[in-house]
């Protein structure tokens, strides 16, 4: 039931994920040019180009801030991931229980009352 829960989420986490594309990629070319724009201001001496990167920057700030979308995106990504992990870690807890010593006494104490 445990893994039936887990799929349902992870499912719908990856529909959230794959809806988000588009904002995402919009996200990164966006923050892309934006940190180059500030790299560009920052080395500019006259005061023409530090306006002309300022409004730049600003127009690449506000395409970012319309991807906002793309933050539930990447929470979905992240989502899948932890549920990733806990379907991987709840394979090694069985392994562990096989592992029990108590279980092995019980196996061990019933070949003992056989012979």
């Amino acid at each position: 039931m445990k893994k039936f829960g887990l799929l349902i989420a992870g499912g719908i986490a990856a529909i959230v994920l794959i809806s988000n594309l588009g904002p995402m990629v919009g996200l990164a070319i966006s923050a892309a040019i934006l940190y180059f724009v500030f790299k560009q201001f920052l080395k500019a001496e006259s005061t023409l180009a530090k306006v002309g990167y300022g409004i730049i920057g600003f127009i690449a700030l506000m395409a970012a801030a319309a991807n906002f979308p793309a933050i539930l995106g990447l929470a979905a990504a992240y989502i899948l991931y932890l549920i990733y992990k806990k379907w991987n870690d709840s394979s090694v807890s069985v392994k562990k229980a096989e592992n029990d010593p108590f279980a092995n006494f019980e196996k061990q104490w019933a070949e003992l009352n056989r012979n």
